[in-house]
Order: C-alpha cells, then sequence, then structure tokens
C-alpha cells in the first residue's frame, strides 16, 4: 500500500507546466439500480438523476473529484425481473456524497494547440442515504422499519442501516471547451455494502406472526405472491450486495488556482514567429 502511495503522489507531482485547474459545475442524466427484483437490467427503469461536481486536475492524467448526486431507483419482480412470482417491487431515493480519483488515457489541455479531449476512468468511494418504499391498495410505506423479514423480532436480525458506503467505478470521455469549460458523458456504477437497497435480502419470516406483531398491511407487504410463503422460504439472495449506478452528461467551469506558464510559453513562440515572419 505504502508503495502505491508513493507513485501515485509522483505521478500527482509530474509535469509542472500544466495549467493546474479547479472546476466546479453539474451532472444530469439517469440512474438505475441491480439487485434482488433487476438481477441484470442494465438501465431498466431508470430514473432522472442529477447533481454537483468539483475537480481538481493535478496533472494532464490525474484528477480528483468530488460529487453531491440526487436519483431515484426502482424496480419490480413484474417488469423487472421476468414476472417472477414473488410480485415484489420497491423505489428509493439516492443520495450521494462521492470521491474519486481519474485517470485520463490521454494527456489533457486547455491550451492552444495541444490536446482538448480525453476518455477517463475512474474509481473511490462514496456515503449514500436510501429509503426503499412500496404501494400497498394506493398508499406508500417506508419499508425499513416496518421489518418485513422479520428485522426487531425476538430472535430476529437488528433494522438494517438507512446509510451506507459504497464503491464507484466507471467510465468517461472530457471535453475542454475554449478555455474555461469542459463538458463530459459519465458511466458509473455503485457496489454497494448492502442488499438491502430493495428491501429484500433474507427469508420469509412466518406471515401470521407477522400480521399479529406488526399488523395485517405488513405481512401484506412482506408476502405479495399468490400463495404465501413457508417460514424460512428464501426471498432474496443474500450471498449478494446491492449496486447502483448514475450516468449522464456533466458540464464544469475552470476556476482559479491557475498556472499560466503554458499559455505564456505559447504565446511567446507565437511572437518570435511573428517577428520572424516579419523579417523575412
Amino acid at each position: 500500500m505504502k508503495k502505491i502511495i508513493l507513485i501515485l503522489f509522483a505521478c500527482l507531482s509530474l509535469q509542472p507546466l500544466f495549467a493546474q485547474k479547479s472546476e466546479i459545475g453539474f451532472m444530469l442524466g439517469t440512474s438505475f439500480y441491480l439487485g434482488d427484483l433487476n438481477p441484470s437490467g442494465v438501465f431498466k427503469q431508470s430514473q432522472f438523476a442529477g447533481g454537483f461536481v468539483y475537480r481538481y486536475n493535478f496533472t494532464p492524467r490525474w484528477a480528483l473529484k468530488a460529487n453531491v448526486y440526487f436519483g431515484k431507483v426502482q424496480a419490480s419482480d413484474a417488469e423487472t425481473n421476468k414476472g417472477y412470482e414473488r410480485n415484489l417491487s420497491f423505489n428509493s431515493p439516492i443520495t450521494e456524497i462521492s470521491a474519486q480519483v481519474e485517470l485520463n488515457f490521454l494527456r489533457l489541455y486547455n491550451v492552444p494547440s495541444k490536446n482538448h479531449f480525453a476518455p477517463y476512468i475512474f474509481a473511490g468511494i462514496s456515503l449514500f442515504s436510501f429509503n426503499p418504499r412500496a404501494e400497498l391498495d394506493g398508499q406508500s410505506y417506508d419499508l425499513q422499519h416496518l421489518g418485513t423479514e422479520g428485522q426487531g423480532l425476538e430472535g430476529q436480525r437488528k433494522f438494517y442501516s438507512l446509510c451506507n458506503a459504497a464503491i464507484p467505478f466507471g467510465i468517461g470521455l472530457k471535453v475542454n471547451i475554449a478555455k474555461f469549460m469542459c463538458i463530459g458523458v459519465e458511466w458509473g456504477m455503485r457496489f454497494t455494502f448492502t442488499d438491502y437497497l430493495d428491501d429484500v435480502s433474507g427469508t420469509y419470516y412466518d406471515n401470521y406472526l407477522l400480521q399479529e406483531a406488526r399488523g395485517e398491511f405488513v405481512a401484506k407487504l412482506a408476502d405479495r405472491s399468490a400463495t404465501l410463503h413457508e417460514a424460512g422460504a428464501g426471498r432474496g439472495n443474500s450471498t449478494t450486495k446491492d449496486f447502483y449506478s448514475f450516468a449522464g452528461a456533466t458540464i464544469t467551469f475552470k476556476i482559479g488556482n491557475e498556472d499560466r506558464s503554458c499559455d505564456i510559453r505559447y504565446n511567446a513562440r507565437k511572437k518570435v514567429h511573428h517577428r520572424l515572419g516579419k523579417k523575412n
């Protein structure tokens, strides 16, 4: 780990002639989820997403980015899981705070005569909040505190947290426009450390006992299949974790922290060529 940190520090210290800049802007796009209710449908049930972006470019290859993103995810066995008879559904808002490191495949500059676009990859760490909900008889219910898998009852697991961590990773393309603007497109997945983004993970709790302890509406939300499952039957796959994704377009504006040495040298060369042209 120490060697990796030293190598990264050395890379970020290279190329002092690069015009160091901060960027601030926003993202507009979509969000979706992969998990028990949508095991493989990439971009299925996508919802509108957006947020704010801050980027600091250390070198033409390396940048540090911070995000605050807002989105929504949803899925159902009926629409995104091939009509699976379990018949569960959910939707949840997502709020994410993230820090990421970007590596450009090409050197990216914002001065004339130098490359002004670059595909890149990124990875980092994020904290996010969520709150799975489901509808029953035209009314929406927050699911976490209801304990649809028996959470909180005697001998059962605790209620899961509505705040968790994730590892974002993905790809993108950046293009420097003029001198003070950068536009891009980006797609990133988030590997989460929870299997309850959709409120589905473990096994069915005894539906009759759940009804006695929590009420009829909780029992109905817990098991919505045509035939009630026996206690202990699989409700979800607890061996896997959930994913969510943000994809969209970014627009950022360069501010402050500028080293103009690149521009000065470029302008100096331009003046020399101009004078030589006059002499000739």
